[in-house]
C-alpha cells in the first residue's frame, strides 16, 4: 500500500512514517522540505497519485487567530481536493481531545474548522482525538511563568507518550475509515499542575509549580474534564511514572 503522511517530517509524523515503512509500505513523508506543500499545493498531485490513505499531522506555524484559521482552512481544503482527484480511500486527521469543549481557544477553533472540512469533504475519514503528549509538558511549564515558578491549571490531563500515539495513528491509517472520531489517551489521569510538577522534578528543574484553577492554557481556562476523554478511548501502554523514570536514566 502507498500512504501519504502530511507533516511527515515533524515530531509525530516521522514516527508514523518509520512504522509504516518497517511494515513494508510505500510512504511519502510530505512536507515543504520534501517538495510537498499543502498551502501552495506544490507536489500534492504527485504525492497523492495511487495513494490508499492520507494522514494529516500538520501544525499551524503561527498562533495568531486568523493565521491559524487560514492555515488549517487552506491546507485541509488543498489536501481534500488532491485526494478526490486521486481517489484516496481514507483520510485520517490528528486532532485534540476536547476541541468541542474549548471553543474560545484560537488553536482549537482552527482544529474545529479542520474537522468540519474533513467531515463535509465526501472523502472517507477517521478523526483521531489525542490527549497532550508527555513530551510537551516542558513547553506547558514554560508557558506558565518565570524562571522561579510557573502557574499551571488544575484541569485534568491524561498525557500520552508520542510513541503510543504513533502506534495508534498507524493502526487507524491502515484500517478502514470509521466516519467518526477515535480518542486516544494515556493510562494515568491527574491535574495538569501535578503532571507538570512531576515532570520538572524528573528533569531536575527547580521551578515551583503553583496549582491554579484559573491559570490559562493557551489563553483559555480549563474545566476539570476539558482535555480528557469522557467516553471510550484507546489507552496507550506507557505509564507516566515509568516514562518519568526513564528521563533520569
Amino acid at each position: 500500500m502507498k500512504y501519504v503522511v502530511v507533516g511527515g517530517t515533524g515530531f509525530i509524523g516521522t514516527k508514523v512514517v518509520a512504522r509504516l515503512r518497517s511494515a513494508g509500505h510505500e510512504v511519502i513523508a510530505a512536507a515543504p522540505e520534501t517538495g510537498v506543500n499543502s498551502i501552495t499545493g506544490e507536489g500534492l498531485e504527485q504525492a497523492m497519485a495511487n495513494a490508499h490513505a492520507v494522514l494529516d499531522v500538520t501544525n499551524s506555524p503561527t498562533f495568531d487567530q486568523q493565521g491559524i484559521l487560514d492555515f488549517f482552512g487552506v491546507s485541509t481544503s488543498n489536501l481534500i481536493n488532491a485526494e478526490k482527484k486521486a481517489n484516496v480511500r481514507h483520510h485520517v486527521l490528528l486532532s485534540i481531545v476536547g476541541t468541542d469543549r474549548l471553543p474560545d481557544n484560537a488553536y482549537f477553533q482552527g482544529k474545529i474548522l479542520q474537522e468540519k472540512l474533513v467531515k463535509d469533504s465526501g472523502v472517507p475519514f477517521t478523526i483521531v482525538h489525542s490527549t497532550q503528549f508527555m513530551e510537551f509538558l516542558g513547553a506547558i511549564a514554560d508557558l506558565g511563568g518565570t524562571n522561579e515558578e510557573t502557574r499551571i491549571s488544575t484541569g485534568h490531563v491524561q498525557v500520552i507518550a508520542a510513541n503510543d500515539l504513533a502506534d495508534a495513528l498507524s493502526d487507524v491509517l491502515m484500517g478502514d475509515p470509521t466516519g467518526g472520531i477515535v480518542e486516544v489517551a494515556g493510562p494515568n489521569r491527574e491535574p495538569m499542575s501535578d503532571a507538570v510538577s512531576r515532570y520538572l522534578t524528573a528533569k531536575g528543574d527547580a521551578r515551583r509549580v503553583v496549582a491554579d484553577p484559573d491559570a490559562l492554557y493557551f489563553g483559555a481556562r480549563l474545566e476539570p474534564d476539558t482535555l480528557v476523554p469522557v467516553g471510550e478511548a484507546r489507552i496507550g501502554k506507557t505509564n507516566f511514572s515509568q516514562w518519568l523514570t526513564s528521563l533520569a536514566q
